[in-house]
């Protein structure tokens, strides 16, 4: 019988070939007889051609159209103020990103994020340098803490908190909201309450004459330039930190890897090992060169992604079908919707690094592998068209990397 599909074929081309499964045939693949339908004859900036050639000329998999997954830090504006810089992504910058948004802040040593508190929890991963956190818990009980690199802390909704650069270098961090809505230029600050609340108030709250508040910022601070913070138990003593308060600090990059292997390893922290984080669940992946973060999805929330280093692509799957590859670079962004099939792969020479964070209570996973792996072989070779020996093969269980080859040559 006739292929019903091919009257929807070019002239120019013959059915589709082995990975271009589609009518009309996409890719650059089905176009090699006709060079005419590639010419991109407009205006173009060749700078930004060579970051996305999985845009440029995607896989002949990819197919149709769908929001895009793709956005920067790198493109966002840095606000700028004696002491240190922000910039951000939310909703109203990238369109899918309506679970959470994104912050990234660097505080020289000694620059203050002053005292301030949210609407929505506070999540964050530093990514360079150290940081002195304050906070107080539920019950009142301060916390003052030092972070490094790797490290994260969590901040529920209402708890008031502040961050201080450490020297040498002072920090950098990105900070995630689990709302898209949120900004950072639209919290509540200690300078913006006491300057909008009458002297007589504010002396009457702190028993203090009317005077003590007549020196006080008429504008608020949001980051500024102070001294480096001295020796963190005077710090914790002066503070009156006590034993017991709920910690808000969690040691990601030291912690044990949930999967590892040749290709890489994942760690995570969610409420189960990070108790505080009810509402901001992470995994830090990293992807050795050749290596790839498995086929899988996510059935509890959308994966908002962050890059740290090396670089990546990823083909994002969506009913229609439509599948969609682009590519990643340090300080990049990208969402995937929950249950929107994924992966992400190691396209660089160097080691591929990010952090996958989840509105949820905890991380969850699906695994393509996993689910084929404890289903009857002949369900699966009838699906596929692959012969139970060669399905005996492939791998059982979710491995969250991909391992390398066994004969992989030396470098």
């Amino acid at each position: 019988m006739t292929d019903p599909r091919a009257a929807q074929l070019s002239p120019h081309h013959e059915a589709p070939v082995f990975g271009n499964p589609d009518m009309p045939a996409e890719g650059r693949v089905n176009i090699a007889d006709d060079a005419k339908s590639s010419r991109m004859t407009g205006p173009r900036n060749p700078v930004i051609e060579s970051q996305f050639p999985s845009q440029i000329d995607a896989p002949a998999t990819d197919i149709s159209t769908q929001p895009f997954f793709w956005s920067s830090f790198n493109i966002s504006p840095r606000r700028q103020q004696l002491g240190g810089w922000a910039r951000e992504l939310t909703q109203a910058d990238f369109a899918i990103s309506d679970e959470i948004s994104g912050v990234n802040m660097y505080l020289e040593a000694g620059g203050i994020r002053e005292l301030h508190w949210h609407q929505t929890a506070e999540w964050a991963i530093m990514t360079r340098g150290r940081c002195r956190v304050t906070t107080l818990d539920r019950h009142g009980r301060p916390s003052i803490e030092d972070v490094e690199a790797g490290d994260l802390w969590y901040f529920p909704p209402g708890l008031p908190h502040s961050l201080q650069g450490l020297g040498p270098d002072g920090a950098e961090f990105v900070i995630v909201f689990d709302d898209g809505s949120q900004s950072e230029s639209n919290t509540l600050l200690i300078t913006d309450w006491f300057a909008h609340t009458p002297p007589e108030v504010l002396a009457k709250n702190f028993g203090m004459p009317i005077e003590t508040f007549k020196d006080i910022p008429l504008h608020n601070l949001w980051i500024f330039a102070a001294n480096e913070p001295g020796d963190l138990d005077a710090d914790r003593k002066a503070a009156r930190v006590v034993e017991g308060t709920e910690p808000v600090i969690f040691r990601l990059s030291r912690s044990p890897a949930i999967k590892s292997n040749s290709g890489g390893s994942i760690q995570t922290a969610d409420s189960r090992n990070f108790p505080i984080a009810k509402t901001v669940a992470t995994a830090l992946v990293t992807i050795e060169p050749g290596g790839m973060r498995e086929m899988h999805w996510h059935p509890n929330a959308d994966e908002w992604q962050y890059y740290l280093r090396g670089s990546a692509r990823m083909t994002v799957f969506n009913t229609g079908p439509k599948a969609t590859t682009t590519d990643f670079r340090p300080g990049d962004v990208g969402v995937v919707r929950r249950n929107y099939g994924h992966y992400v792969e190691n396209t660089g020479d160097d080691v591929l690094q990010f952090v996958e964070v989840f509105r949820s209570d905890r991380y969850e996973e699906v695994s393509l592998a996993n689910w084929l792996s404890h289903l009857p072989p002949a369900l699966v070779t009838q699906h596929l068209n692959i012969d139970a020996e060669t399905l005996a093969k492939f791998p059982v269980g979710t491995q969250g990397i991909v391992p390398l080859p066994t004969n992989r040559p030396s470098p």
